[in-house]
């Protein structure tokens, strides 16, 4: 899959597709930083980009901060929506996380901190068009 494209998303068939096939093309080491308003499907793409790679009990890490998964490779699994500062990524030790090279890392919210983000990462936007359909935009950093 090339990582620089934007597709207008008509269903959440196509969505888990898409999720299914980008996550083919994703591997441990990776960083991907996913934004959206609140209901756009961020967690539900990651469920299925996540479901592709053997994983099946993803669910939304915004009171815990992070999930850890194991399947075809780790997955951790952040949700920036509820933190308040940078400060408490480090207090958890955020950079362990993202310099861990048997894991991808995924990102909800990452818009909301983006100090603390690598310069390499993949980054998804997904923006609720007027008919409610989706835009989801991929690009490599």
């Amino acid at each position: 899959m090339d990582f620089s494209f934007s597709k207008k998303i008509n269903s959440e068939k196509e969505t888990a597709d898409l999720a299914e096939e980008f996550s083919r093309g994703i591997k441990a080491g990776e960083t991907i930083v996913i934004n959206g308003e609140l209901g756009a499907g961020k967690t539900f793409f990651i469920k299925n980009a996540a479901k592709a790679l053997g994983i099946n009990n993803v669910n939304s890490p915004t009171f815990t901060l992070v999930n850890e998964y194991s399947g075809k490779f780790k997955i951790y699994h952040f949700d920036f929506y509820r933190i308040n500062e940078a400060k408490e990524l480090y207090d958890i030790g955020f950079d362990d996380y993202l310099n861990d090279d048997e894991a991808a890392v995924f990102i909800e919210w990452g818009n909301l901190f983006p100090e603390v983000l690598p310069h390499k990462r993949i980054e998804i936007e997904i923006k609720v068009l007027e008919d409610f359909s989706r835009e989801i935009s991929i690009n490599k950093l």
